[in-house]
This record gives structure tokens, sequence and C-alpha cells, in this order.
């Protein structure tokens, strides 16, 4: 059973993604009927840890194996996505594929459960700022490149 919660107004999100950096660029992961960009990962499972996540999350949509590096960041975030208001507790890893073949991918991947409206690709660290990533203070964590950080992200501010 996924974290996710509707309490109220609010979705209550538990969620683990990875950083993957090759050859100066990041994975992305990206519905194409969406306009934005997240590192790839899912919800945290009831009873499970953010770093047992990442690994089950990358090998059910891509079939790869990972090593997590090290921990990156935990993010709290709120946002809203079709009218809905989300409080989204985020963690981040640095990761990394085991195998050696994999860490050579650079084409755009495919989500191998079916869903065919997910797309994995990989963008140039030069050119991040012309596309949007979200939570918008991924860009400055992957920028500043000093870990372990915590971010508050609050897009509901304004």
């Amino acid at each position: 059973m996924d974290l996710s919660l509707d309490i109220n107004d609010y979705k209550l999100n538990i969620r683990a993604a990875g950083l993957i950096i090759h050859n100066n660029k990041i994975l992305t992961h990206r519905n194409i009927n969406a306009d934005h960009y997240c590192l790839p990962g899912g919800r945290v499972e009831l009873g499970e840890s953010s770093d047992k996540t990442i690994k089950r999350e990358i090998k059910e949509e891509l079939g790869k194996d990972i090593e997590i590096q090290k921990y990156v960041s935990t993010i709290e975030n709120f946002f809203i996505l079709d009218g809905k208001k989300y409080h989204e507790i985020f963690f981040l890893y640095k990761i990394e594929f085991k195998k050696e073949e994999d860490k050579k991918i650079e084409y755009t991947l495919k989500n191998i459960e079916g869903k065919d409206y997910l797309q994995y690709q990989w963008i140039d660290l030069s050119k991040i700022d012309e596309y949007n990533i979200l939570p918008i203070c991924l860009k400055d964590i992957i920028k500043e490149n000093k870990f372990p950080v915590h971010k508050i992200n609050d897009d509901m501010k304004k």
C-alpha cells in the first residue's frame, strides 16, 4: 500500500527519487501529457524505507538494478496538481546503475510496466534551466552539489 493519503482537502505523499548523472546529463521522467519533468522514483509503501523504495521503483519501471551512492536531500514539497493540494515528503538519493552497460545508456528509456505515457529522458546539466523540473528546488540542489540538504518547496505560497 502506497503512503498516499487523502486528508481533508490535501493529499499527503511520501516519495523517493533517484538522481543519476552520466556524461553531464541527468535522467528525468516525464508523463508525455504533462508540461514538467521529475526525477525517477515513486511512492514509499507502508513498512518500506525510502532507500528500498527507489531500488524497487527503478527495477519496476526500467528493469534496472541500482545502488545508492549517497543520500542527497529531503524536500518538504507543497504544490497543487489538477486542482488538488499536495503535501509531499520527498527523499532524494544519488544512485547509479549496477551493470556497466547500463551506465553507458544515453537514449530515452521506456517504462517496462506498459505505461507508454512515461518516458525517461536525459537532460544536459548545462541546459537544466530550460526545463520545467519539479519540485523547482531540485535545480538548486543539483547545481549547488552540496549534500545532504533539507529544502522546503512551497509552490502554493505566492
